[in-house]
């Protein structure tokens, strides 16, 4: 092996060869990095610790087994392969490295993309996650979906995640007795109701999902369907039933969120005492946990309760469950405790859609930087949502304001981009997925090219000491990877911590994440430059890097001389070295 540089931060009993050297900060300038020759440095003393080498080896949540003999807790099928999804083996083999697509890519999965070879031609199109919406479908639909999109894991060697997205309580529209849009005429008058009608219903009636929608709502008040798309005045009240007159004529679609204003301002009666999670999400919920979802989505955040609250139930019900939860940031209430809610949640996800239904239009791009922002700061991925490619639904091609709007998304650094209605009910998924796709990668490269991005001052997000060494390995790692214009960031991590933040600081190049787990693969496939493999390892650094670049070079992913960066959870050490 060439020369590797450590930083080393730990006790040296703690590698089982102490061939390391920790050189003064003044003398890195000086370091001869010269990767074909195998020079031998002096060791240089190591200066002692002012912190008491018991904290900085303490054994942490996730700290690992002491090295003597390792047993890997889950039992590969074969434990000298290593497992990486196809898609990105074919990227590197055709592009290397610098092409690699660093944005996600979550498909919402409906009648349009629910067969298996529709799935199948999405992922090989780079869908990361699948998302599986509960307000549409019954439960045995989405099971069969899970199974399908499990089968093509297991056959086809994806690490294709699935979230689940709860209904939420928030008023909406029932589903048009199956049509999948109606439209609204200025003039008509069209009835909105809280009964439930046998097919088929009466023409021109709405079915609403919250019981005291007709005694919140007053005649004169204006309801405002999907944040715009049409507009009624309440004109009578009958039981029941609120007779409305269209004002403002549209597309009304099933499902669609309903606010009601009085005076200009959103009536928040009794449906601000609404719970978030509602009965028939607990009831998903438990289904999620029981088919072993990898992220749940909480519709209408209010407060970072909710998501406390969320957590600690999968834990009660499923004991090592590392189902994420992301909390989708839509309603005036979630962006008032932005900051707690994502600090309490996994991840989060702009929904944009519901969020310009409740706030006025022109503030939703600065509310989506800012969202797109803190999650970064706060170490948390991100997820761009609604309408991104909504021509696509019908048409081929996209409108050019909305690939700019794909790529003002990819320029804030967002982790994924999702497609809604494009890819469950659309004509066109496999398109919209592609346009993602190609909008994504040729942005990414047009940034590195200019290196115009302003670099995000990022602040401590960790809590203890030995997390704060990770945090300043990964940033130190990422930097140099930057500098030294490395091919390739290796992490061996067993919990996905460090990957993930290896991901927060954006290198310039690829991550290669090496985790344990089939989860904890598929979970870090939500996260910016990320490449996930499933491989075993142990805590001999060394044996790791060799094995690696044995695999990794039988499958022409990685070739002699390149140069890469390593970092591990074992080690908190920095590793510069060619690939033998």
């Amino acid at each position: 092996m060439s020369n590797s540089l450590n930083f080393i931060t730990t006790n040296l009993t703690f590698h089982p060869q102490p061939k390391l050297f920790s050189p003064p900060s003044t003398t890195t300038t000086n370091l001869n990095l010269n990767h074909h020759h195998h020079h031998h440095h002096h060791h240089k003393s190591i200066p002692s610790l002012k912190a008491s080498s018991q904290d900085l080896t303490a054994p942490t949540s996730h700290s690992p087994p002491p090295p003597p003999p390792y047993v890997s807790v889950f039992p590969p099928p074969h434990s000298a392969a290593i497992e990486v999804d196809t898609v990105t083996e074919a990227e590197l083999k055709e592009n290397g490295f610098r092409s690699t697509r660093r944005t996600k890519l979550v498909c919402t999965i409906g009648p349009a993309s629910c067969e298996f070879e529709q799935l199948e031609s999405l992922a090989v199109g780079g869908m990361n996650v699948a998302r599986i919406n509960m307000c549409h479908g019954n439960r045995e639909w989405h099971r069969r979906v899970i199974e399908r999109v499990r089968r093509l894991n297991e056959e086809k060697g994806f690490a294709v995640a699935i979230m689940m997205d709860t209904e939420g309580s928030e008023i909406h529209m029932g589903d048009l007795g199956g049509a999948s849009s109606v439209k609204a005429e200025d003039g008509e008058i069209w009835t909105f109701t809280v009964r439930a009608f046998d097919l088929p219903r009466p023409e021109r009636t709405i079915t609403v999902n919250y019981d005291g929608f007709s005694e919140d709502v007053r005649v004169g008040d204006e309801l405002v369907v999907d944040g715009g798309m049409a507009r009624f005045e309440v004109i009578e009240k009958i039981g029941p039933d609120v007779k409305c007159l269209c004002t403002d004529p549209g597309l009304l679609l099933p499902r669609a969120n309903l606010t009601f204003w009085r005076e200009g301002k959103v009536v928040r009666e009794r449906n601000a005492m609404l719970p978030t999670i509602s009965a028939k999400d607990w009831l998903d919920i438990d289904f999620g946990i029981a088919e072993g979802v990898d992220f749940i989505a909480v519709s209408f955040v209010k407060s970072a309760e909710v998501i406390n609250h969320l957590k600690s139930y999968i834990q009660a019900r499923c004991r090592d469950s590392d189902i994420a939860v992301i909390a989708k940031i839509e309603s005036i209430d979630s962006l008032r405790n932005l900051e707690e809610i994502i600090q309490a949640s996994d991840g989060a996800m702009v929904a944009r859609g519901d969020l310009g239904a409740q706030i006025p239009l022109e503030q939703v791009p600065s509310a989506q930087q800012e969202i797109v922002q803190l999650c970064r700061q706060l170490n948390k991925p991100v997820i761009v949502a609604s309408q991104l490619l909504e021509s696509m639904i019908e048409y081929p091609t996209p409108t050019r304001a909305e690939v700019a709007d794909v790529s003002e998304a990819v320029r804030q650094r967002a982790d994924a981009l999702m497609l809604s209605g494009e890819s469950a009910m659309g004509l066109f998924p496999e398109k919209a997925l592609s346009v993602l796709r190609n909008v994504s990668v040729r942005i990414e490269k047009w940034w590195r090219e200019e290196k115009s991005y302003e670099s995000l001052a990022l602040n401590e997000v960790a809590s203890s000491f030995s997390d704060s060494i990770s945090e300043e390995v990964c940033n130190c790692a990422a930097k140099m990877a930057n500098t030294l214009e490395a091919d390739a960031i290796f992490v061996y991590t067993k919990t996905g911590h460090l990957a993930s933040l290896l991901s927060r600081c954006r290198p310039d190049c690829p991550i290669f994440a090496f985790t344990t787990t089939p989860s904890a693969r598929r979970r870090l496939n939500l996260q910016w430059g990320l490449i996930p493999f499933r491989l075993s390892f142990s805590d001999d650094m060394e044996s790791n890097l060799n094995k690696t670049f044995a695999l990794l070079k039988a499958r022409g992913m990685v070739k002699t001389g390149d140069l890469v960066i390593a970092v591990s959870d074992m080690l908190q050490s920095i590793q510069v070295m060619n690939v033998p």
